[in-house]
């Protein structure tokens, strides 16, 4: 009995360990049954009385560095310059089999890896978009990079 206790304890330990660890990509960034052209279309309602940029996100809930990039995002250094200057649309684009027509309309090469980033003006035009796959490996990118990014693209005053 006592043996059977210690390993129910192990178990439970794993199993503990198991979802701290994985706690973090388990949480959905990207509405997986949002319609992502309705989305873009709000994104632009709003920013064009705003003011405010658009950031699409292509990206996927399975995907390490979307939530790297998503961590990034709501640093508490970048957080209040998102909110204050963009309108952030996360797209999802499954396992690449979803909105790949609005990847193609924004210049998005998702064959470079996700996540990948478009900035729209306030007026829904193409401003910039990843074309090398920038912020594929975001696990590993410092927060200098996030940072210059967002600063760099943010409307003029």
């Amino acid at each position: 009995m006592d043996r059977h206790f210690r390993m129910a304890i192990l178990v439970l330990a794993a199993a503990a360990l198991i979802t701290s660890v994985c706690g973090a990509a388990s949480d959905a960034i990207y509405d997986e049954n949002a319609d992502a052209h309705q989305q873009v279309a709000a994104a632009i309602a709003q920013a064009s009385q705003s003011g405010k940029s658009i950031v699409l996100d292509f990206g996927a809930n399975w995907c390490g560095d979307c939530h790297a990039l998503d961590a990034q995002m709501h640093s508490p250094d970048l957080a209040p310059v998102i909110e204050k200057n963009y309108v952030v649309v996360h797209v999802d684009v499954g396992r690449f089999t979803k909105n790949l027509d609005l990847a193609k309309k924004y210049n998005v090469p998702l064959h470079k890896g996700i996540p990948a980033l478009a900035i729209l003006d306030s007026h829904g035009n193409l401003l910039f978009s990843q074309s090398q796959g920038e912020f594929e490996d975001a696990r590993h990118l410092g927060h200098d990079s996030f940072t210059q990014f967002f600063e760099k693209w943010k409307p003029k005053a």
